[in-house]
């Protein structure tokens, strides 16, 4: 019935810093950006590679979500990386604090986190 994830959606809270966060900082190519004055809202659709992967919204006074402790509702995004430890000092490169490089106990794989300008968790897993 599913094929594959069509995107993830995002609302910000200061739209030119999440912007220059995921576009700039994460490298995720614009692929159409919309102001929609009657919504004072901007969309931004972006693209890891040639996938459609995030809308980036911003809306007026949008309440924050609580992430941490665990909150319910969606935890995390989480970014298929080839070299964790390249991805790592990249990040670190673009003043973006990176939690310390673990372990998946099931799958022997390693990932670490890192948060997007609202504290968004987001992961990286090395393939």
């Amino acid at each position: 019935m599913f094929s594959s994830i069509h995107h993830v959606a995002i609302i910000c809270s200061n739209y030119p810093v999440s912007k220059h966060f995921y576009v700039e900082k994460l490298g995720l190519k614009i692929i159409r950006e919309v102001y929609r004055k009657e919504r004072d809202s901007y969309k931004l659709d972006l693209a890891l590679g040639d996938e459609y992967v995030i809308e980036l919204f911003s809306f007026p006074s949008a309440p924050t979500r609580p992430s941490y402790p665990e909150a319910q509702g969606l935890r995390h995004i989480a970014f298929t990386v080839h070299d964790i430890d390249k991805v790592v000092t990249y990040l670190k490169e673009q003043a973006i604090e990176v939690e310390e490089i673990r372990v998946d106990e099931i799958t022997n794989k390693r990932f670490a986190f890192f948060a997007d300008p609202d504290q968004l968790p987001i992961e990286i897993y090395e393939k």
